[in-house]
């Protein structure tokens, strides 16, 4: 049995990102611990959503605990640093966020989880953070940081299949009718001759759409996520990609923990 660690920047991260191979690792008898390094504070939330007194904080550290329980990862932690909102924002610059803090700082904190899990790998996110947010770019820092500091040598970046984003466009509009929602296409995500390796987790993605639906501050039955059909779905979220430095060029790996 190896121990997968997946660190994200705010609850449902993780189950949009890493979903299938969290589940996958847990149903093969891993270990997997959900490290998250803030608690979503600056997430939209519908009027009339949350109980009277009930802050957005609370509502998605539960269901980011219910979200684990659903793809098996038996421990789950907040780094505790505050949701550091998009670029520029006011958010962004304020004490205590996470895009402010040094990265050595946060990197201490999750490379001591590393150590008393007795990490064999961790997961993060590309240079860009997938799509360019602050906290997600910290993430990959701090990510790569920690995993120096414990000694965790196993570290995938996940990312997003740029080119097959840019087929997928087409085809989901044209096909299932769905809308998918507006991009950078030259920054989001990684072209295919970066990445290393490949999930396919099709057989993972009822867990992975109801870990989204345990979401239900951030998602709702009407989002991108949850209103396409089940064969758009397997298309846009059957596989999970990643790249790990030292492997390739091209696809090398198709288990992030094979062999341990």
């Amino acid at each position: 049995m190896a121990t997968l660690v997946s660190f994200h920047a705010h609850p449902d991260d993780e189950c949009i990102a890493c979903g299938g191979v969290i589940r996958k690792a847990a149903d093969e008898g891993h270990r997997v611990v959900l490290v998250v390094a803030t608690r979503g504070e600056q997430g939209e939330v519908a009027k009339g959503f949350l109980a009277d007194g009930e802050e957005l904080w609370q509502r998605r550290v539960a269901e980011t605990h219910a979200s684990a329980e659903i793809l098996g990862a038996q421990r789950v932690e907040f780094l505790g640093y505050t949701d550091s909102g998009m670029m520029g924002t006011p958010a962004n610059a304020a004490p205590g966020s996470f895009w402010t803090t040094p990265v050595d700082e946060a990197a201490k904190k999750l490379a001591a989880i590393l150590d008393d899990e007795r990490a064999d790998v961790l997961t993060c996110y590309d240079d860009n953070g997938g799509y360019g947010h602050p906290d997600h770019i910290q993430v990959h820092r701090v990510g790569l940081r920690a995993a120096a500091l414990a000694g965790t040598r196993r570290v995938f970046q996940a990312t997003i299949n740029r080119d097959l984003v840019q087929r997928g466009r087409h085809l989901l509009a044209d096909q299932a009718g769905v809308e998918t929602p507006d991009i950078d296409e030259d920054t989001f995500g990684k072209p295919e001759s970066e990445l290393t390796a490949v999930v396919d987790v099709t057989a993972y993605l009822d867990y992975k759409r109801r870990a989204m639906r345990a979401h239900a501050s951030q998602i709702s039955e009407q989002s991108f996520f949850l209103a396409m059909p089940d064969e758009a779905f397997s298309f846009a979220f059957g596989t999970e990609w990643f790249i790990r430095d030292g492997q390739g060029p091209g696809i090398t790996e198709t288990d992030l923990l094979a062999g341990l």
